[in-house]
């Protein structure tokens, strides 16, 4: 058997069709693609952190459970008693698990641009994932082509990126409760960018029985621990406990994680400087009459360079020592656009620098 006949045999064909989730190279470079906190920790908390992690028993296996860090994320989102938490190697590995608990076949749907992780897996498992365009102005939920959408394909699980991934925005609140009280399945909202925005459904949890809340601290601040973790209904989480893998939270992400969010007064000070930072850069932006920069409420900003000039500028700006997101090749709304993490002040002069460069270029 010749090597490719080997390949074909062995891996499914939905794996063979897709292409490899790819990051970019960053070294040398400013680094403000993927939406990562810029700030570090205060030394003295850094030394605290390093005492405990002393004690860390390595040679042991972590806590199945993660029974002390899932009950500081209770206390931290003000989870009722009557919900349950799980925890994931990162939230890719939470929307794995809920993908992987579907019936064969099932449909996923979420709005289109979202996070790729959604289709990216859906893709790797076989199962149908329906993309319902955004609007075009001010990329709002397309309300009726949603509920369109889940009639035609009576859709197991809804994503909803509450702020959206690219987009940066909050969508419609009324929209939202009018799709999951429509559902069939399970809608889950994704608040990775919680930290940023003034919004979440945690406190709606008791309302409907449909919906689950994912969150991550990679955003917050912990993006190098791989923590996200789900809040439901116990019958919920229970399900998806039977495919969750052993131990899959480590020891020193347990520790690190439950230590970090108990001294969270730092983060919020970060959070608030970024937001800070963000209006900013936005108001920088839609300075350059060439720009269109959107509202932002995460920690990064959208925005539509002239016609067919995305490419250039982008790697304009990279030359310069800048790593932003080029977002055109993904078409749709996101044709001319490129993306932009909210960086430290000298970070962020840095990107408007080049850009300005880049735009005397054109």
């Amino acid at each position: 058997m010749t090597q490719s006949n080997l390949i074909s045999h062995v891996i499914r064909k939905e794996v063979l069709a897709m292409s490899a989730y790819k990051v970019a190279d960053a070294t040398g470079l400013i680094k403000l693609d993927a939406m990562e906190n810029p700030y570090s920790w205060p030394e003295s908390i850094k030394a605290e952190w390093l005492a405990i992690l002393k004690e860390c028993p390595l040679n042991r296996y972590p806590d199945p459970d993660a029974k002390t860090l899932t009950q500081t994320l209770k206390q931290l989102t003000h989870l009722p008693d009557q919900f349950e938490i799980l925890l994931g190697n990162g939230s890719d590995e939470i929307i794995q698990l809920l993908l992987m608990a579907l019936p064969e076949a099932s449909a996923v749907l979420a709005p289109a641009p979202g996070f790729v992780m959604y289709k990216q897996i859906s893709d790797s498992l076989g199962l149908k994932y329906i993309g319902v365009p955004l609007l075009t102005e001010g990329f709002d939920l397309d309300l009726p082509a949603m509920l369109l959408a889940i009639e035609q394909h009576r859709p197991h699980v809804i994503f909803l990126a509450y702020p959206n991934n690219p987009t940066a925005n909050l969508f419609n609140e009324n929209a939202i409760v009018e799709i999951i009280k429509t559902a069939p399945g399970l809608v889950v909202i994704d608040e990775a960018y919680a930290p940023f925005a003034s919004a979440s459904f945690v406190d709606q949890l008791g309302h409907y029985d449909n919906i689950l809340v994912m969150r991550t601290v990679s955003k917050l601040g912990l993006a190098g621990l791989r923590l996200g973790y789900l809040m439901g209904r116990p019958d919920i989480i229970e399900q998806l406990n039977k495919i969750r893998l052993p131990y899959n939270i480590n020891s020193l992400t347990q520790v690190s994680a439950d230590f970090a969010l108990s001294n969270k007064s730092f983060f919020d000070e970060q959070t608030q400087a970024i937001c800070q930072e963000r209006t900013l850069v936005s108001k920088a932006l839609n300075e350059f009459k060439e720009i269109i920069a959107y509202p932002s409420a995460a920690n990064f900003i959208l925005f539509k360079t002239p016609e067919g000039k995305a490419t250039d500028i982008f790697l304009s700006i990279k030359n310069q020592g800048v790593l932003i997101k080029n977002m055109t090749s993904q078409g749709g709304v996101l044709t001319d656009c490129l993306r932009v993490t909210i960086g430290k002040p000298e970070e962020n002069k840095a990107f408007l620098d080049a850009l300005q460069n880049s735009l005397k270029e054109l």
